[in-house]
């Protein structure tokens, strides 16, 4: 860490207020947070996003009533130009993959672009968005010094505090998940540490540098995904030897330390792209993890193999795989809820009608407007009462396990999913 206090002061709790840049999963729970206690303006450049959020309208349908009601100093923008009166800069925007698998910082590039514009001396900069260990001392800190003109650790400071929402968690809130923190100099640390110690309930840990931070936080998703990665392989593996999966992972449950990972498709915002910031970097440096990139390997090989595992089915039972009906029940990347965000349902689609069939998808949870544009899907509007001769559940939202076999229509159909979660007997 650099120990070089700065120039220019930092600023106090008591004279602070905060601007949230991006207003996802994110940033809304924290502009709703520090709302609730400092003047605060949520910033976001989707002019729909701020005209939604303004009526209390959340897409993410993270945010309860009460949380709207209580922050009542919180105030959302699409003007950039009301970020002048903020000293404390809170970025949380996507960082995403490209086709290539290459870390995208264009959006982080640009948060910072826009908040370099009215960076003045003594303010504090905090990165929310997961990125690889060296990006916001480098990348983002390069952005701000060349737009603003003026100098880190001298004229500003800056943070990260990496996120860990876990959308449509109710038990595991913004408030009740200790937060990692981190500064450009030790007081700025301390300092950071404090302003979110006044909200978060579940306290705070302050690491000695910003890339403790980025790496702690690539990590925490990185061994989630090795872990699903660990069982995906047994299912495999299980599949090859003609033993039930579900079965030998139930009652390896059983067992205290065994941990309890089931099978499935990888997708959303952290798990399935994280690890591929921390390689990416790694590779530039000339070293190539190998855990990490087996693991995102198996993963991203689920989808494929999910759908020659149904179409195995079909044959098996001997239906005609061209012009086949298959239901596909779920899109969005977890159960209950709305995020699609890299979901791998859509590589299941096109798999399975690559080999002649005719796939439909049904999810009352997705934005039907947001997949056509994201995947090129029109999602069913209703469940539909005609006869599919496959039945997929691919996601198992609560509404999914209330069906019956009878509620979709046919009463000799193929019913798959790679969780132990059953459709209700038939009648």
């Amino acid at each position: 860490m650099n120990t070089s206090a700065p120039k220019a002061p930092l600023p106090t709790l008591e004279n602070i207020q905060i601007a949230i840049i991006g207003l996802g999963y994110v940033g809304l729970p924290l502009a709703l947070e520090f709302g609730k206690h400092y003047r605060t303006l949520g910033f976001d450049t989707s002019q729909k996003r701020i005209s939604d959020l303004r009526t209390h309208i959340d897409r993410t349908r993270q945010i309860t009533e009460s949380d709207w009601d209580q922050s009542c100093y919180l105030k959302f923008c699409d003007d950039e130009q009301d970020l002048s009166t903020a000293n404390i800069y809170i970025i949380a925007v996507p960082t995403p993959i490209d086709t290539h698998k290459v870390p995208d910082l264009s959006h982080l590039l640009h948060a910072s672009a826009i908040v370099a514009k009215y960076l003045k001396r003594g303010d504090v900069v905090i990165y929310e968005s997961t990125t690889y260990p060296t990006c916001t001392q480098n990348e983002c800190a390069n952005v701000l010094e060349q737009i603003s003109h003026l100098k880190l650790n001298k004229d500003f400071c800056l943070g990260y505090s990496p996120e860990r929402i876990n959308p449509s968690d109710r038990t595991h809130t913004l408030t009740s998940i200790k937060k990692i923190t981190s500064g450009s100099t030790d007081e700025a640390g301390k300092f950071i540490d404090k302003l979110y110690a006044s909200i978060i309930t579940a306290g705070t840990h302050l690491v000695s540098s910003i890339e403790s931070a980025e790496m702690t936080k690539i990590i925490e998703n990185a061994q989630r995904d090795l872990n699903i990665a660990f069982v995906n392989e047994i299912y495999i593996i299980c599949e090859h030897l003609g033993i039930n999966a579900l079965e030998v992972l139930e009652a390896a449950k059983t067992k205290w330390n065994f941990l309890p990972f089931s099978p499935g498709l990888v997708g959303g915002h952290c798990i399935s792209v994280d690890p591929y910031y921390l390689t990416h970097k790694m590779n530039a440096m000339g070293y190539h993890p190998q855990v990490i990139s087996s693991g995102r390997l198996i993963n991203d090989a689920m989808p494929q193999f999910v759908a020659q595992k149904i179409i195995k089915l079909m044959i098996q039972n001997r239906i005609e795989i061209l012009n086949a009906q298959i239901l596909i029940l779920g899109i969005t990347f977890k159960p209950n809820c709305p995020d699609i965000r890299n979901s791998q349902i859509p590589i299941v689609k096109t798999q399975l009608e690559d080999f002649g069939a005719k796939v439909s998808i049904y999810d009352p949870l997705a934005d039907s407007q947001e997949v056509v544009e994201s995947y090129h899907i029109s999602l069913l509007s209703v469940l539909p009462s005609h006869q599919f001769d496959v039945i997929f559940l691919a996601i198992a939202h609560d509404e999914f396990l209330h069906l019956s076999h009878n509620t979709l229509g046919k009463t000799h159909h193929i019913y798959y999913t790679l969780t132990p979660h059953k459709l209700e007997p038939l009648a």
